[in-house]
């Protein structure tokens, strides 16, 4: 990576301990109405137990259904509170933007940071593009620098990755602005890709913002972040709320209009007692350098993987550590152009479901530590039941059926008695029936709330096609999300149940296109949840008709798993549904120019990538071997990580371990890269004096001594 000009040092500066100002008469009565209603149904539920005849199952029912139900009302809870800040609060605007609008950022140096994995590259470096340009409009582009870090492990991702480097520098002029690094050992993951390049470089800038490989953010944004960090000196970092945008399928569809339209209520309701105790996300928030280094260097957990080892969920450890010193972690709920993508499909969701899961299930470890502050505390907690609502939930409905199952055994009828609370005057079925409407109400009105916040917000609803598309998209999105919920139900159990019995989970690139589930993919993936559903759907039909019709539900989303996956994964139901108006957003019906320039220039790089006739495996190690330009770069780049003494050493370790990688060089040339595994790609490809001696044999040497796949690849090369 060629050397960043000079930086001043970063000035220390000094915090005073946050003043829990009614902050602790917020999180008391918050989730105080939530055990309020969670205590009133659980009353009422228990009663329903006990008119029905009592067992010890009877007993694991109703603390089931207190849990699930609690974590239920706090969700309600989110919306509601969420909805009346918005519609009646004194302050709206939470961060007060105005009044920073003219703060002077001269001086405050802040690196944009891109952890990538594997990732499209094309796409990685044209959201770095969109968000350079946007930045460089605003006029503060000299405060910021640009970082590509890749832990890329595939080689011809590695040499893309720089070639396309090298072209987005000299299409944007931005030598010494936008650079490049790939590290050469994974630890610590993206977690430890970050904490490499802060010991390297993050003395040098007094901020830093993390993007994800999918992320987008405007210029006005950043900038604004930044005005915010040095107008709030005890602020150590600020979380966005990122919009989820560019989604091509239906399912990719709902989830990004659920997102646009729900979010608002939801992430207003969070604020009101987090405040500024709030949460990291790990990408699209501006972190200050020097408390980050100082505090957020993640420990090792003791024990065994899946559990011991890394932290994986590294983002909600890390807001923890800063607020455990003092440092305030804000939720800038009311700023908006901060965007990323999504998964367009059930399986690519539930993919990155499982990474998550694993990460969230450690903070068990983490959620107990000494020190940490009580909203801390609540933040890792909720994040673990997230993941564990799905078997307690599987759990209920199983317990449900047991009972059912040994009364039909048992042959005894039910025998209604009274209800031992007063209030209480109805049948055993009107009982029933307005528990599930208490669950229903609970379950759904934060969208119709939602729904409301839109309708009062006339321009906003503009944005959405209309209340009535809205309201439709909304109405089509819970149907949706009625047959989806078993199938996340399913598969979180199957997460849960892996992990703890110590199956950890690879660390995989989420795959962010909109290519749609093939059949037999669909197939191999969803055939247990549609025998289960048939299987369970014959069991309850057997013991009790009508209990059959109120699991349909949760049965339909099962039986029809392989049919939803396909259909909603596909493009162009999402383009029909697109032209009929459903499930707009505000990026589509006033796209911003950043996200117009992405879309553009993805579609004539999908244009141009199907025209090409150089796409094949190894083409990285072709293109680095046959052009001189793109050999040149690699070189270059590494000869200057030899100047990082870490770097240097494992590269000589790598050029003397096991076979030699001159001797790799030259099976290389004599039998082709099939020859050689992609641990020995790597290692021909880190070694600068290899590449540049297998670049002059290939153009100089006799074609003889080539293997025959070097000699198709010249040829094409010069055609």
């Amino acid at each position: 990576m060629v050397t960043s000009h000079a930086r001043p040092p970063l000035q220390s500066v000094s915090i005073t301990p946050v003043r829990p100002v009614r902050r602790g008469v917020r999180v008391f009565f918050f989730f105080s109405l939530a055990f309020l209603i969670t205590g009133v149904v659980s009353l009422l539920f228990a009663d329903l137990l006990w008119r029905t005849g009592w067992s010890s199952c009877s007993t694991l029912l109703l603390a089931l259904f207190v849990v699930l139900f609690f974590l239920a009302a706090i969700g309600c809870v989110h919306g509601a509170f969420g909805f009346f800040l918005r519609q009646f609060g004194n302050d709206r605007r939470i961060t007060r933007l105005n009044e920073f609008a003219s703060r002077d950022i001269k001086g405050a140096s802040t690196a944009i940071i891109v952890p990538i994995y594997n990732e499209d590259v094309v796409r990685v470096y044209e959201g770095l593009r969109a968000s350079y340009l946007s930045l460089q409009q605003t006029g503060h582009l000299d405060n910021f620098d640009f970082f590509i870090l890749s832990d890329s492990t595939d080689p011809d991702k590695w040499i893309e990755e720089e070639r396309r480097w090298a072209e987005l520098v000299q299409q944007l002029n931005a030598l010494g602005r936008i650079y490049y690094r790939r590290r050469y050992s994974n630890e610590g993951k993206k977690s430890g890709n970050v904490r490499d390049f802060l010991s390297n470089w993050g003395r040098r800038y007094r901020y830093f913002v993390v993007f994800d490989a999918d992320s987008i953010m405007r210029g006005t944004t950043i900038v604004t972040l930044v005005k915010l960090m040095e107008s709030n000196p005890s602020v150590g970092l600020i979380q966005t709320v990122p919009a989820l945008v560019n989604a091509e399928s239906l399912f990719g569809r709902m989830q990004q209009f659920a997102n646009r339209l729900y979010a608002p209520i939801f992430i207003s309701g969070l604020n009101y007692w987090a405040q500024s105790f709030g949460n990291y996300w790990g990408h699209n928030a501006i972190i200050r350098t020097e408390p980050f280094m100082q505090y957020c260097d993640l420990p090792f957990l003791p024990g065994r993987k899946p559990f011991g080892g890394q932290i994986l969920s590294h983002d909600f450890v890390e807001a923890a550590l800063l607020l455990k010193e003092n440092w305030q972690v804000w939720l800038a709920t009311d700023l908006e152009g901060s965007y990323e993508e999504g998964p367009q499909g059930l399986i690519e969701n539930a993919q990155r479901d499982r990474r998550w899961c694993q990460g969230n299930l450690q903070h068990g470890m983490v959620v107990f530590a000494r020190g940490l502050r009580g909203l801390s505390r609540i933040h890792l907690a909720m994040g673990i039941f997230g993941y564990l609502s799905s078997p307690l939930w599987l759990m209920f409905l199983v317990t449900f059926n047991w009972i059912l199952q040994y009364k039909k055994d048992s042959g005894l009828s039910d025998i209604t008695v009274q209800s031992f609370t007063p209030f209480i005057r109805l049948t055993g079925t009107q009982h029933a029936f307005l528990i599930f409407l208490i669950c229903m109400t609970v379950l759904f009105i934060p969208k119709l709330l939602a729904l409301i916040d839109l309708a009062r917000d006339k321009k906003r609803c503009q944005t959405f096609g209309g209340f009535a598309r809205a309201a439709l998209g909304a109405f089509m999105e819970t149907l949706f999300s009625t047959l989806h919920a078993p199938l996340q139900m399913l598969w979180h159990s199957k997460f849960v149940a892996t992990i703890l019995i110590g199956m950890g989970v690879n660390w995989g690139t989420q795959n962010r296109g909109a290519d749609g589930t093939p059949w037999p993919v669909a197939v191999r993936q969803h055939w247990g949840h549609t025998l289960l559903g048939l299987v369970w759907g014959a069991f309850v039909w057997q013991l009790d008709q009508t209990t059959f019709w109120w699991f349909a539900p949760v049965l339909a989303g099962m039986v029809c798993s392989i049919p939803l996956s396909v259909i909603t994964s596909r493009g162009t139901l999402g383009l029909k549904a697109c032209s009929l108006g459903l499930f707009l957003v505000p990026e589509e019906t006033n796209p911003p120019p950043e996200l117009v320039s992405i879309r553009t220039r993805m579609a004539l790089a999908q244009s141009e990538e199907k025209d090409s006739k150089l796409q094949h495996s190894n083409i990285g190690l072709a293109e680095a071997v046959l052009d001189p330009y793109v050999n040149a770069t690699h070189v270059s780049l590494l000869r200057e990580s030899l100047f990082n003494p870490a770097y240097a050493e494992l590269l000589n370790r790598l050029e003397t371990m096991g076979d030699g990688v001159q001797k790799l060089g030259e099976r290389l040339l004599a039998q082709g890269p099939d020859a050689l595994t992609s641990p020995e790609k790597l290692r021909v490809l880190s070694s600068a004096n290899t590449m540049s001696w297998i670049h002059r044999q290939v153009w100089l040497g006799r074609p003889e001594q080539l293997a025959p796949w070097w000699r198709t690849e010249i040829r094409r090369y010069a055609r």
